[in-house]
């Protein structure tokens, strides 16, 4: 598995294509900006992390000046974009290609699942930290781990090779058969944080106050038990634990929905709360504040229909 397209060249994009073409894949970025891309090809990425800074060259180009076939595609692009992303992609797949998502929120293994077929779809949540620090450049600090799994749970033997891959690119993954609580649990974790921080504006840090607990605990609950009424086996404690983790450790940083507020981008409330949202109304959850809070980013960060 050593022919790769990776579709978006946000942070996530670009500290995945250093780190698996410096360990030799041939990896291709895909994005709509011309202009970045013209960069990548010129430059490449250069990546700083704890071992250093170095340049690491790529190819860059849009999807479709791409001819495949292609052994894996990657998909980071915002989940508003991610069924457009795959469908610009699908030419580049053959019977052995398989389509994978890290991305956070609900509904982006779907919109893969539509466009390469169920049984080549994997899906599953990465921690790895990423900032671009130029339009050609990201840093990663610190430590970070994969979980993965296949889009219908089942046997994991088919995604050895990709886990392997990660591996050696120092990507730390493991392969498990069922990665839904993995993906529900950083809905939880993300629903809780990511919106409340978007629609105060507050840092971490700032959230860590009797006030913040009860709204983010309120979520995370919320959406543990519409993970539940699905028969998603999320681990409440664990939730709760990484919760508390980023508000003691975590305390200067902006979440990226509201990094997204702040450039005056469209957040992801759609796939993470209001995902939520869906899924409680067709289970009979109730889930008002998660509601409340997807509202309310609606209200701030979305141009009026």
């Amino acid at each position: 598995m050593q022919r790769i397209v990776i579709v978006g060249a946000g942070a996530m994009g670009c500290l995945f294509a250093a780190r698996l073409a410096e360990h030799g894949a041939h990896v291709t970025v895909v994005d709509v900006d011309a202009t970045r891309l013209a960069l990548l090809v010129r430059e490449g990425i250069q990546l700083t992390d704890d071992s250093g800074t170095r340049r690491v060259p790529i190819l860059a180009m849009q999807a479709g000046a791409m001819s495949g076939p292609v052994d894996l595609v990657m998909l980071f692009t915002k989940s508003m974009h991610s069924r457009a992303a795959a469908t610009s992609v699908a030419h580049l797949a053959s019977a052995a290609t398989w389509a994978l998502t890290l991305q956070n929120g609900l509904g982006n293994a779907d919109a893969l699942a539509t466009v390469f077929g169920p049984a080549h779809v994997a899906m599953g949540v990465t921690d790895f930290p990423a900032d671009l620090t130029g339009p050609a450049s990201v840093a990663s600090h610190g430590a970070g781990h994969i979980r993965l799994g296949p889009f219908e749970p089942g046997p994991a033997e088919a995604l050895a090779p990709l886990a392997a891959l990660f591996n050696a690119s120092g990507l730390p993954t493991e392969a498990i058969g069922d990665v839904r609580p993995a993906v529900w649990g950083k809905v939880a974790f993300n629903a809780a944080l990511n919106s409340v921080a978007t629609v105060t504006g507050l840092t971490v840090g700032g959230m860590d106050r009797p006030a913040g607990h009860r709204v983010i605990t309120e979520v995370a609950d919320e959406v543990i038990a519409t993970a539940q009424a699905l028969g998603i086996a999320v681990d409440p404690a664990g939730v709760h634990h990484k919760i508390a983790f980023a508000l003691a450790n975590h305390r200067g940083h902006k979440a990226s929905m509201l990094q997204d507020r702040l450039a005056g981008r469209t957040p992801e409330i759609d796939a993470i709360n209001g995902a939520v949202v869906d899924h409680a109304r067709a289970l009979g959850v109730a889930v008002p504040v998660t509601r409340a809070l997807a509202d309310l980013v609606q209200l701030c960060c979305t141009p009026d229909d």
